[in-house]
């Protein structure tokens, strides 16, 4: 099963690391001890492809209501079915079918982190057109992409102002005066252990340590955070940027690469020197990944409107959340009544 799950993930339509077998497995052994998750596999003459992670939900934001949703956590910044090309359509419509039948446990089907605009969402407007069900899309949200065929320089000298930049180059100079300033791109296995080490405890020393939202601040979403970057690098999908002072790591990043996507998984700096701004320093560094010949975009996978990488990164991506009508007459009759009321009151829900 791995292998034709891995080989799936190599061929998928739309690339997601986070539902790739080095990430989800640990997730859910992490998150989900009473095995309340369903991995949905979807086949066709004997051959996977679609994964698909579900669960049945008893709460939808607050309010009593029975669902049946895709599964996601916090750490998990992409929800979208891994599909394999070619097979976006029917992939919906043996979702649709399945879920009609588990309708005794949900009145409708939930569906989010799903990439706006893209293969696997015109599919499935295509599928819900096709099929006359009642849907709705719920919630809409553009975080920071980089897409461009500029130069790195270019499009560093197109995205910030030129006071910006000249502080930025003041604040390097500044910071090399303390010692000496390197930046370290690392693939693969060597020295990982140390750096996530490194990672952890500079996020912990950071305002996220305060909070409480450090990834060491729990098991679980360290191990998450562990197992994560051991199985990339396992699968040459691992890349690791640090900023350091004195052989010090000051800022770090860890990017998962899914071509042609790369995904920005997380990132910490010593709060120490903010007056350096190490965490834009190491962002500028990042925009060589323009320079590689096999990622034509990357996702900041951060909040929308995030107050750092929105002003570096010009490009956007949308990100919906869609309700679904599954089940009988009835059932679809009552999620009509509930769709539209929530649409009404919602404004940020988008009737389709």
């Amino acid at each position: 099963m791995l292998e034709a799950w891995d080989s799936l993930a190599r061929n998928a339509v739309e690339p997601n690391p986070f539902l790739e077998s080095w990430y989800l497995l640990p997730s859910l052994r992490a998150l989900d001890p009473s095995e309340s998750v369903h991995i949905l596999k979807f086949t066709m003459d004997g051959i996977v492809c679609g994964i698909f992670p579900v669960k049945r939900e008893t709460n939808y934001y607050g309010k009593p209501v029975r669902l049946i949703a895709n599964w996601t956590h916090p750490n998990c910044f992409l929800a979208s079915p891994l599909v394999a090309k070619g097979k976006e359509v029917q992939f919906w419509r043996a979702l649709f079918e399945w879920a009609d039948d588990q309708g005794r446990y949900g009145l409708f089907l939930h569906l989010s982190g799903i990439v706006l605009g893209g293969a696997l969402d015109q599919a499935l407007r295509h599928v819900l057109a096709e099929q006359g069900r009642t849907f709705g899309l719920v919630h809409r949200e553009e975080r920071a992409l980089l897409r461009s065929d500029e130069t790195p320089e270019a499009y560093f000298s197109a995205s910030l102002s030129a006071r910006k930049r000249k502080e930025l180059r003041r604040q390097l100079a500044r910071l090399s005066e303390l010692g000496e300033v390197r930046f370290d791109r690392c693939q693969g296995a060597e020295g990982l252990k140390a750096w996530i080490e490194q990672f952890l405890e500079l996020e912990a020393g950071g305002w996220k340590g305060k909070a409480g939202s450090a990834l060491n601040a729990r098991p679980e979403t360290a191990l998450i955070f562990q197992s994560g970057l051991v199985g990339a690098a396992a699968y040459g999908k691992l890349e690791r940027l640090t900023l350091r002072l004195d052989g010090k790591p000051i800022a770090m990043l860890a990017n998962f690469v899914a071509p042609p996507g790369m995904f920005s998984f997380k990132t910490a700096y010593d709060e120490s020197y903010a007056r350096f701004s190490p965490g834009v320093l190491l962002q500028c560094e990042n925009l060589l990944v323009l320079d590689r010949e096999d990622i034509a975009w990357s996702d900041s996978c951060a909040g929308e409107g995030h107050p750092m990488i929105d002003h570096i990164w010009r490009e956007r991506r949308a990100l919906g959340r869609y309700n679904v009508a599954i089940g009988g007459r009835l059932r679809r009759a009552l999620f009509s009544r509930l769709l539209k009321a929530e649409l009404g009151r919602n404004p940020t829900g988008i009737s389709a």
